[in-house]
């Protein structure tokens, strides 16, 4: 279905962590609209800058990168911005991709959090509308 979108350019696309795949990523950002994604864990990247973050805020880098793996750096062979984020209300380290690299590194974070938030929201809707199983009776 993402191959079918048309993407608005100047838009912002928040992605799952699961839908990591770098060419469509690169086609977000040849059509000149943002993304921000969660990283996975075993990314291979090289560090081009580094950034100055305010550990105070839960930032714990912003880093300007390119991908590192063979089949990766081919598909998206342009730099990226990586932010990592210490959420203490979760206690949990939070690694964010995104192809924007003007917003202030904290705004990439609460751009992703806003989308957990909807996500909590329809997860609520779905438990919410489920009609309750009939109870078994037992007669004799």
């Amino acid at each position: 279905m993402f191959d079918q979108l048309i993407f608005e350019p100047g838009s912002f696309y928040i992605l799952d962590r699961g839908f990591t795949d770098y060419s469509r990523l690169y086609r977000l950002h040849q059509e000149r609209a943002y993304f921000v994604i969660r990283a996975r864990s075993n990314m291979q990247f090289l560090r081009l800058q580094s950034h100055h973050v305010d550990k105070s805020s839960g930032l714990r880098c912003d880093q300007t990168i390119m991908l590192g793996g063979r089949y990766s750096a081919r598909a998206y062979p342009q730099p990226l911005r990586r932010v990592k984020y210490f959420d203490v209300e979760h206690d949990r380290r939070l690694v964010f991709l995104t192809n924007h690299s003007l917003l202030p590194a904290l705004s990439i974070a609460q751009l992703y959090r806003c989308r957990w938030q909807i996500e909590l929201f329809f997860k609520w809707i779905k438990r919410s509308n489920r009609s309750p199983r009939p109870s078994k009776r037992v007669t004799s």
